[in-house]
């Protein structure tokens, strides 16, 4: 599912992704059959395909840009890669807090940042929300991963939003004056050192979780066990969740296809495949697989845009922190 024009066509739809599930192509092929839609599929990472959309400017033969995080669909807006589109279909369907206000972009699945800790080792306090990951009682106990990562990024932007700049900033020092080890590796790499005791605690998302609880090795699973998963914040504001979401392109040449293959990405069917492929939750209806194991929870509902828009903050906070 290759391209090489940006022709007008009926009967196709031009997609740039950043997801790599096999379920994806089989959504993709389910669309084709119910419509007689192709869609001519181009994979890469985020950043690179807004990028490149950028510099195809009005030729480009791009029709939708999916992507993870929405730090970085307001960041492909902020680019002009995207123009706002009104669907009845998708504002009836996608949550209001979970889509741009103008119709920019829509979100298609989610995921929550938790807290993970190791499981049996007693810890010095209880942890029940993100605000307890500066007690002192944590000290030398903390992995995580740089603050350049996006999911952090968002995580902050979502604090400066509940908290204010100054109250934000003093979460990240005091989680830094925590840390076992200066920040590094990946979710899944801080989660496998809480796992074997190099940590006491970490913070992830629930999909890397949700691919171990689903894997049949006896390794991962002796490493899923070895950890308990907290979703922070129940007694407030929710679970931080982001997003895997969709816009069409500024100047997609094929408009009408790229709306309704959004809509379709909305429907119930399309909903369980696009969440299934990767672990998380669904934006529709109620999560399945394995991910369903860690139990349920409230999310926040602050509007996924703030994550973007508070994201220049959230870099200078963590600076100021001295949070690498």
């Amino acid at each position: 599912m290759i391209f090489a024009s940006a022709s007008v066509s009926a009967t196709q739809v031009n997609v740039y992704s950043a997801r790599h599930y096999d379920t994806d192509i089989a959504l993709y092929d389910t669309f084709t059959e119910q419509t007689g839609i192709v869609v001519n599929l181009i994979e890469g990472g985020s950043d690179a395909l807004i990028e490149r959309i950028v510099n195809e400017g009005e030729y480009t033969p791009a029709d939708i840009l999916i992507t993870v995080d929405a730090g970085r669909l307001w960041r492909a807006q902020e680019r002009g890669v995207f123009q706002p589109i009104e669907s009845s279909v998708l504002e009836e369907r996608i949550p209001l807090h979970l889509r741009e206000s103008e119709g920019h972009w829509f979100g298609l699945s989610k995921r929550a940042r938790v807290i993970v800790h190791t499981r049996g080792s007693v810890l010095p306090i209880p942890i029940a929300r993100y605000e307890d990951l500066t007690d002192d009682a944590l000290r030398g106990r903390i992995c995580m991963r740089s603050s350049s990562n996006i999911y952090n990024l968002s995580l902050m932007a979502s604090l400066i939003d509940a908290h204010g700049v100054a109250e934000a900033e003093e979460w990240a020092a005091g989680v830094v004056a925590n840390f076992a080890r200066p920040p590094q590796g990946n979710d899944t790499s801080n989660v496998s050192a809480v796992a074997s005791g190099e940590c006491g605690v970490t913070i992830s998302n629930t999909y890397y979780l949700g691919r171990w609880l689903a894997s049949d090795s006896e390794h991962t699973q002796s490493l899923v066990n070895a950890v308990s998963v907290v979703f922070p914040n129940q007694s407030d504001r929710g679970t931080h969740v982001n997003i895997s979401g969709a816009g069409v392109t500024r100047h997609a040449p094929n408009r009408d296809n790229a709306v309704r293959f959004l809509e379709y990405l909305s429907g119930d069917f399309a909903q369980t495949l696009f969440a299934e492929g990767n672990n998380e939750y669904p934006i529709v209806g109620e999560p399945t697989g394995a991910i369903t194991k860690l139990g349920t929870f409230e999310e926040d509902m602050l509007a996924a845009q703030r994550l973007g828009e508070n994201q220049s903050e959230a870099v200078r906070v963590y600076d100021r922190a001295g949070w690498r």
